[in-house]
């Protein structure tokens, strides 16, 4: 209902349409942006070889959205994302003052998105958020690579 009415109300643009529809689903993703995240699920990911992989908590509002397709397929692609491009912080907030790191290749929610790099991973789960109607928020993640002391982010 809701596509038919802004078609209605973009007299029939489907350009316009589209970012009406993507603007309203932002503005419903950050309205929820405060909920509390309780529930959600751990998501392992080992690359091919077995000599990298990557451990990622998301959490959602229900566990009932924690189970759908939709939202264990994010964090299916949180854990690729961080295999592939090994974070050390969650977001900007977390590195530490006047540090010069680069944000978009420290902090996993700046970082392109690995199969759209036009977008960032931040974009990726606002998107979801849209969706599947619930706040979701990535806790924690931890990157292992063969070799590596590297511990990653595990608080």
């Amino acid at each position: 209902m809701e596509c038919r009415s802004v078609l209605a109300e973009t007299e029939g643009d489907m350009e316009r349409a589209l970012r009406t529809l993507k603007e309203k689903g932002l503005a419903r993703a950050e309205k929820k942006a405060q909920r509390t995240t309780a529930e959600g699920l751990v998501e392992a990911y080992i690359h091919t070889g077995g000599r990298i992989g990557a451990m990622v908590e998301v959490n959602c509002e229900t566990d009932f959205v924690a189970r759908t397709d939709e939202f264990k397929e994010l964090a299916h692609q949180l854990a690729m994302q961080v295999t592939a491009m090994s974070p050390q912080f969650i977001s900007v907030e977390e590195t530490p003052e006047g540090s010069d790191i680069d944000p978009a290749a420290a902090c996993l929610l700046a970082q392109p998105y690995i199969k759209d790099p036009a977008k960032t991973v931040q974009n990726i789960i606002t998107e979801t958020i849209a969706r599947v109607g619930e706040n979701i928020r990535v806790k924690r993640f931890v990157r292992f690579e063969l070799g590596s002391q590297d511990r990653g982010n595990d608080d």
